[in-house]
């Protein structure tokens, strides 16, 4: 347990920022899976740019590495481009 003030100080500050990261990163993985089950093509290049911003906010607090933010978005883009492909084989 924290004898000191500031340290005191700074377990509170941790726990409210380890909520407030846990909110953000819960928010996106479910815009994710929205997005990733919508079948409107449409739809889904409204969603693209505010989920896009909030991975990237993701990366910028660190929370997720930049490589992979890039290979999410890249990913999402993949998918939204073949909504609206049909398949004839």
């Amino acid at each position: 347990m924290a004898h000191h003030q500031s340290e005191k100080k700074s377990i509170r500050k941790n726990e409210k920022r380890r909520i407030e990261n846990k909110y953000y990163a819960r928010t996106t993985r479910n815009a994710l899976k929205v997005l990733r089950t919508t079948e409107n093509k449409e739809e889904a290049l409204k969603m693209y740019p505010k989920i896009s911003s909030m991975i990237d906010k993701l990366a910028k607090r660190g929370q997720i590495h930049k490589n992979k933010a890039a290979n999410l978005k890249s990913k999402l883009m993949i998918y939204i481009n073949k909504l609206g492909q049909t398949v004839t084989q």
